[in-house]
């Protein structure tokens, strides 16, 4: 069976302030980076800009393949436990984005693992070039040209 492994990572300068997401989909059996999204969301927090890079990379995983065993590696432990089940979401703002990351996980098959955060470099380093540049989104693979926005405007991320 083929393995992606996706790395999101998401941050916020002020918390809540400035955010943005990262996300990226790798071949499991040779680490080949097939999509890369990132995203800036405006004002927001950490824990949710965590959520909008797990849902990135929840789609980008299920847009290559929906059949494979997606193994997703995050350095928030709250976002683990909570899609792990084993936490609750308490907050209003992140129910609506659990509740999405579920529903795009719902039809996979999706492990979620605590990763170092030098181990989620690469998520770190979307997230950080989504709030530099404040480009709403960026995409690379899947046939998405190299940085183009989706139109979508600065902090104009719709709840699905």
């Amino acid at each position: 069976m083929r393995v992606l492994i996706v790395e999101a990572d998401g941050g916020s300068r002020g918390n809540p302030g400035p955010a943005g997401y990262g996300a990226l989909v790798a071949e499991g059996a040779t680490g080949e980076v097939l999509a890369e999204r990132a995203g800036f969301l405006g004002v927001a927090t950490n824990n949710v800009a965590e959520y909008w890079g797990l849902i990135a990379g929840l789609q980008a995983a299920r847009d290559i393949d929906p059949g494979a065993l997606v193994d997703v590696r995050l350095d928030s432990r709250l976002l683990v436990n909570q899609m792990k089940g084993e936490w609750k979401v308490k907050h209003p703002d992140m129910k609506a984005l659990h509740a999405e990351a579920r529903r795009i996980a719902r039809d996979m098959q999706v492990t979620f693992a605590w990763a170092p955060r030098a181990e989620n470099a690469r998520a770190d380093a979307l997230a950080n070039e989504a709030m530099d540049t404040e480009k709403a989104s960026i995409r690379r693979g899947l046939g998405a040209d190299a940085g183009e926005a989706d139109g979508m405007g600065r902090g104009d991320h719709a709840l699905f």
